[in-house]
């Protein structure tokens, strides 16, 4: 979602510890965050959204930038992805 609308939305990252995380990409099936949490892989995590509400995943990869999360794709995964992709294009980007 490499898109002129699409901006970094702050989010929390609760793993071991709360973490400020921006979220990168998201849909259904997951998402990517920078952060500088490290959670291990296969850790069960909560993402917390301003506007999307809150999901549960599991850490699929982690990079230097931050983490990819996976999420169990049904109708509350899709709903988080919507209002996540939503709550970034009704702003205008800031410049």
């Amino acid at each position: 979602m490499a898109t002129r609308w699409r901006r970094r939305r702050m989010c929390v990252l609760v793993a071991d510890q709360v973490s400020p995380a921006a979220l990168r990409e998201v849909s259904a099936r997951g998402a990517f965050l920078e952060t500088n949490a490290r959670p291990t892989l296969g850790a069960e995590v909560e993402l917390r959204h301003p506007e999307a509400g809150t999901i549960h995943g599991t850490v699929q990869a982690v990079a230097h930038d931050g983490v990819r999360l996976g999420f169990a794709c049904g109708e509350h995964s899709v709903g988080f992805a919507l209002a996540a992709i939503a709550a970034d294009m009704s702003r205008p980007s800031p410049r």
